[in-house]
């Protein structure tokens, strides 16, 4: 069982940045990939990041490549989104997620989310 809290999110204006971390708890945490999805409002959830198990591979949207940075700490059971030149359509619930499984960018494989935090970036 791995428990998952996102913070870090909050209101920016255009062309900000902010910081999303991920704290992440349970025994089978380092063995998880991890990724980050945000869902919109009357959009559905989509994908924006994710991360092996090893922290060796990433992979972004390309919604939001060069803009966003996804990493983690395995000794801190933590996971970070580092978000850059932030745009009014980045503006979401960001919702961390944990997969025992496949490395994938597909929501169904992942086993564990959090609640969710919301990010706001006015024009």
């Amino acid at each position: 069982q791995v428990q998952l809290v996102e913070s870090g999110g909050g209101s920016v204006q255009a062309g900000g940045s902010l910081r999303l971390s991920c704290a992440a708890s349970g025994r089978t945490f380092t063995g998880n990939h991890m990724a980050w999805f945000r869902q919109a409002p009357g959009k559905e959830r989509e994908f924006v990041a994710r991360i092996s198990s090893s922290g060796d591979l990433t992979y972004v949207a390309d919604s939001v490549k060069g803009r966003f940075t996804i990493s983690r700490d395995k000794s801190k059971n933590t996971m970070d989104l580092q978000m850059n030149s932030l745009k009014p359509e980045d503006t979401a619930v960001y919702y961390c997620a944990a997969s025992a499984g496949y490395w994938t960018s597909s929501a169904s494989a992942y086993n564990y989310w959090g609640q969710g935090t919301q990010v706001t970036v006015s024009s």
